[in-house]
């Protein structure tokens, strides 16, 4: 994952108690340079004029709300991984989070492992979703949805797709046109209910699909 590199990490979160045990923890497991800030907008400016690969953030700072500032630095800054670190447990913020571009929500009473397997997740170009945001985000889906039925070809294409694999890429490897792989896109989110791609790979995630 590290490439035997000091990849640079930054970490956001009013609480100094919290950024001091973060950063020593990840400075002693783990080969990340680790900068720390108690506010977003400090962090923002940090951000945006050094080369910063991952961000652990908070919803909830003194200067503003990680929501907030998730959506700015993935404007800004958009190769950067951002991932909340927070004690916010309410699904729909963690939704928000996520469709502001975020790439993980972690909570903080996660232990250390899951937190560094998160980032190397997130790293990896996955979801880094913590034990107990899973189960909030399932318990709260479950209820109401039924998961679609699909075809073999569509079950390719939705693996295919959360490997971010073009529509071009897709046909190729299917041996069929890019329209067809454009009507199985649409036809996926609608038996979804996904306003667009990145959350039918959510949902799909969720519910064990890929």
């Amino acid at each position: 994952m590290y490439d035997g590199n000091a990849l640079k990490l930054t970490i956001v979160d009013d609480h100094p108690m919290i950024l001091e045990g973060l950063k020593s923890l990840l400075e002693r497991t783990t080969k990340f340079q680790v900068f720390s800030f108690t506010k977003g907008s400090a962090a923002m400016d940090f951000i945006q004029e050094n080369k910063i690969d991952v961000v652990l953030l908070d919803i909830v700072l003194s200067d503003g709300s990680g929501l907030e500032f998730c959506k700015l630095i993935k404007q800004k800054v958009p190769q950067c991984i951002v991932i909340a670190l927070s004690n916010q447990a309410e699904r729909s913020i963690i939704f928000r989070f996520l469709e502001n571009g975020g790439n993980g929500y972690i909570l903080k009473n996660a232990d250390s492992r899951e937190i560094i397997d998160g980032i190397e997740k997130a790293l990896n170009g996955d979801l880094a979703l913590s034990r107990e945001v899973q189960e909030i985000m399932l318990r709260s889906s479950s209820s109401g949805f039924q998961l679609p039925r699909l075809t073999k070809r569509e079950k390719q294409i939705l693996q295919a797709i959360a490997k971010g694999n073009t529509s071009a890429q897709i046909a190729e490897q299917l041996f069929i046109s890019v329209i067809t792989v454009e009507t199985h896109r649409r036809n996926l989110l609608q038996k979804f209910k996904a306003k667009n791609m990145v959350e039918l790979i959510k949902i799909a995630t969720q519910n064990q699909l890929i």
